[in-house]
């Protein structure tokens, strides 16, 4: 709704289509407990965020320059059912997704800026996403702001050599705002399936698009769809998490899986390889293993060995860690994870820790990291497995 208003009424006021929106969140907080949840609530949203728009467009005659000299107040309405046709919502998305992307800003406060505009992720969400503090967060987007109104960044999607620059900062908000809905830092959900399709819709929307369609783009789809396929198995009745290797794989979607692979195929045109091919490779490897201990973890190494190479960082060397404990045993992936400096206050590097000491039958080492994991966790479901594994080293 935000990149439908930004698109009508210029990016440069994008805080002011941040506003309408919210006007429009109050006027259902404030009239649905009274007159009932419309059939389509969705669509009565941007009804009234629409009107509200139309007046602020009145008001401060800004008709005239944005839809040439039309005047009446009906070629008014035409214009904003145009900004407000489903189609239309569409394609400003994704120009909102490339303006955001803009080359002359910094690559994370791109990213930032559509977490937080586009996506609608929260100052805390998008900190945890990218390691760091909410203070930072919000100091890159007030500065990314600030910029764009400063340069008048027109909302556009680019053509020629700043497509695959900006190509890859939307693919980049996209998976991140997927790995938020994947595993939530939401307290009470531990998967926001809303957030996990919006970011597929999103995907699928790039890859039917003539300008967007790359093979990365067609990897990170691939990826998704291994991992969404997983979804119904990874909880219990109670929402309690359900660990891989105790999962029933005969829940797991196998028409998404299907649909991974067609995506993972067609993502191999030409010679690039990215960190969404080896992430979708991974993820296959585990879809097809007819069991946890099946799982050709020998493959998974290698291509975490490739990732790093590719990306280092403390996140991808604590997954592979993982991976190496499986195939070298648990005293050299716990070798791997003490040399990872970095993620001293993450609860998975703590819990991957409480494992591996577990493994090793180091029950004070592993209940007190366990207990550190537990300290750092605001998931419930997750505070709820780190308890049941404390429960035995007590």
């Amino acid at each position: 709704m935000v990149s439908v208003l930004a698109a009508m009424l210029g990016f440069d006021r994008i805080e002011l289509a941040e506003d309408i929106v919210q006007d429009a969140m109050v006027q259902a907080l404030r009239s649905w407990p009274f007159q009932g949840i419309p059939e389509n609530p969705s669509a009565w949203l941007y009804r009234v965020a629409k009107n509200k728009a139309l007046d602020v467009v009145r008001r401060e005659k800004l008709f005239r320059q944005i839809s040439g000299d039309w005047a009446s107040e009906r070629q008014e309405e035409e214009m904003m059912e145009r900004f407000f046709f489903e189609d239309e919502i569409n394609d400003s998305q994704l120009r909102m997704l490339f303006a955001c992307c803009h080359p002359s800003l910094p690559f994370e406060s791109q990213v930032a800026m559509c977490l937080k505009i586009l996506c609608g992720l929260s100052i805390r969400e998008i900190a945890n996403a990218f390691l760091t503090s909410e203070e930072n967060i919000t100091k890159r987007i007030y500065r990314a702001k600030e910029k764009i109104r400063a340069n008048e960044i027109r909302l556009e999607v680019p053509t020629g050599p700043q497509l695959p620059i900006r190509v890859n900062a939307v693919l980049k908000s996209i998976y991140l705002l997927f790995n938020e809905g994947y595993t939530s830092s939401h307290p009470d959900t531990l998967i926001r399936q809303d957030l996990c399709e919006e970011a597929m819709r999103l995907t699928l929307l790039l890859t039917q698009t003539p300008q967007t369609t790359t093979p990365p783009a067609h990897a990170l789809l691939a990826l998704m769809c291994f991992q969404v396929a997983r979804f119904e198995a990874r909880t219990d009745a109670t929402g309690a998490i359900i660990l891989l290797k105790d999962q029933d794989r005969t829940q797991w979607n196998r028409e998404l899986i299907a649909q991974g692979k067609r995506q993972l195929t067609t993502s191999a045109a030409g010679h690039e390889l990215t960190d969404y091919h080896l992430e979708a490779a991974i993820a296959l490897q585990h879809c097809l293993a007819p069991t946890y201990e099946q799982t050709d973890w020998p493959s998974i190494l290698r291509y975490y060995d490739l990732l790093l190479d590719r990306k280092p960082g403390p996140v991808v060397a604590l997954n592979r860690a993982v991976a190496l404990a499986e195939v070298d045993g648990p005293m050299e992936a716990l070798l791997a994870v003490l040399q990872i400096k970095e993620l001293e206050t993450n609860q998975y590097y703590h819990a991957i820790l409480g494992d591996l000491y577990a493994q090793l039958h180091q029950t004070d080492r592993a209940r007190q990291h366990y207990q550190r994991a537990l300290h750092l966790t605001l998931s419930g479901a997750e505070k709820q497995l780190l308890r049941k594994k404390i429960a035995p080293l007590l």
